[in-house]
């Protein structure tokens, strides 16, 4: 896998998660945390997206 596609694969999840994140939100009583967990996941992929980003 290249790196670019390494980096489109981890924005394609993160924008999965961007949906679950959505999704969990518009329930009546959201699981506050499941909400922590999906943040958390999207956060550590923006970083790694942010560090494959950089020129070496």
């Amino acid at each position: 896998m290249s790196l670019q596609d390494r980096i489109e694969a981890l924005k394609a999840k993160h924008h999965a998660l961007e949906e679950a994140l959505e999704l969990e939100n518009s329930r009546p009583r959201p699981d506050e945390a499941e909400i922590s967990k999906i943040k958390k996941q999207k956060l550590q992929i923006k970083d790694e997206i942010a560090a494959l980003s950089q020129p070496h």
